[in-house]
């Protein structure tokens, strides 16, 4: 139904040329896309404070899934510990079964791959009510996003908005997203050594994690926002209306 409806369009529309390409490899076609992010209203998500914050509080935010590198957190932590035995980590979001072990828990399995001195660390609040997600966003120093699995993950545009350090994976999507070294790290989630080098750069130096936030900033209202993107909507639409 889904390559017939394809084949059918007058017009196609994706919000990666990632998810563009992975669709014509899925379906062994070879059409053209329009590419459009999704976008985010930067005003809702800006920072409101400009001060350094002496606990040092790495943030994930999301499903607590292995597709999106959860698994691969507790690993990563533990050699984040080893250099900043006082960093935080917050987990915030559902718990998934996996279905791959065909665990009930994410979570139960993540807490088994935590060394000891690590999970005394961790804070897992489950899931917040949305409107509570800035102020913990607000909070962290960095926000991290292991994912192996992605479109367009709107949850690093609203970290990107509030001027956070991002240390994210470097797969398909990410670096139509994220400049890496310029307004965030982009490491493969598998590679725990590196991932952890990359938080620690944030927690150990105030000014790269404030330069590079800024930097995140400035890539969301040129690239992310919803008045940019609104028209590039009104745009496509309308040429594909003219056209029938």
């Amino acid at each position: 139904h889904e390559k017939r409806a394809l084949k059918k369009a007058d017009a196609l529309l994706s919000v990666r040329k990632f998810t563009a390409h992975s669709t014509n490899s899925i379906f062994g076609l070879s059409k053209d896309f329009t590419i459009i992010p999704n976008p985010i209203n930067s005003s809702l998500f800006q920072s409101n404070s400009k001060n350094w914050h002496n606990e040092k509080i790495i943030l994930y935010f999301g499903s607590i899934i292995r597709k999106k590198g959860l698994l691969e957190i507790p690993l990563i932590f533990n050699k984040v510990i080893e250099k900043n035995p006082n960093a935080k980590l917050v987990l915030v979001g559902k718990d998934v079964p996996d279905i791959i072990s065909g665990n009930q828990s994410t979570w139960q399995m993540m807490q088994q791959l935590f060394s000891e001195e690590a999970i005394k660390n961790v804070d897992y609040l489950k899931g917040v009510e949305y409107t509570e997600i800035k102020e913990k966003i607000q909070q962290a120093c960095v926000c991290v996003f292991p994912s192996f699995a992605e479109a367009f993950p709107v949850s690093w545009l609203e970290a990107m908005a509030m001027e956070k350090a991002i240390v994210a994976s470097d797969i398909g999507w990410a670096k139509e997203m994220i400049d890496d070294g310029t307004n965030g790290f982009l490491v493969n989630p598998t590679n725990h050594e590196l991932f952890a080098n990359r938080v620690n750069a944030f927690l150990d130096n105030e000014e790269l994690c404030i330069e590079t936030g800024k930097a995140a900033r400035i890539k969301i209202e040129k690239c992310f926002d919803i008045k940019v993107l609104a028209k590039q909507n009104i745009k496509f639409y309308s040429q594909v209306i003219k056209s029938q």
